[in-house]
């Protein structure tokens, strides 16, 4: 596996890891409709939380978060819309972004809630 999908699983089991500790229930991890990937789908209250987790080896080429692009964006409602209607789920859906990046030999992990909106 390249180096950096190995970074990239990393990230989004310590964003597992992240959410388990405040609380969150994990429903799914990667699920998939048809061409968008949600990394983690987490329950706390009455809340849905997808979460897009971006993982950087450093900040030289930006900060996590700016790595979501609207056509990300597009797909990740498309994909949320379709899980929330196969289960018949009510809850209120929020999308976040935990965003890290090494910092030495540790992470610093970032969570972002509410960090975009429906287009």
């Amino acid at each position: 596996m390249a180096e950096h999908n190995e970074l990239g699983k990393l990230g989004e089991e310590m964003a597992v890891e992240f959410l388990k500790k405040e609380g969150y229930i994990i429903l799914e991890t990667n699920w998939t409709f048809q061409k968008a990937e949600i990394d983690i789908i987490a329950k706390k209250e009455n809340t849905l939380a997808i979460v897009e987790v971006k993982t950087r080896s450093s900040l030289d080429f930006g900060l996590p978060q700016d790595f979501v692009k609207t056509k990300k964006i597009q797909l990740l409602v498309k994909a949320v819309d379709a899980f929330v209607n196969e289960r018949d789920l009510d809850f209120e859906v929020r999308f976040d972004i935990i965003a890290i990046h090494k910092e030495g030999k540790s992470f610093n992990i970032e969570h972002l809630v509410d960090a975009f909106y429906h287009f």
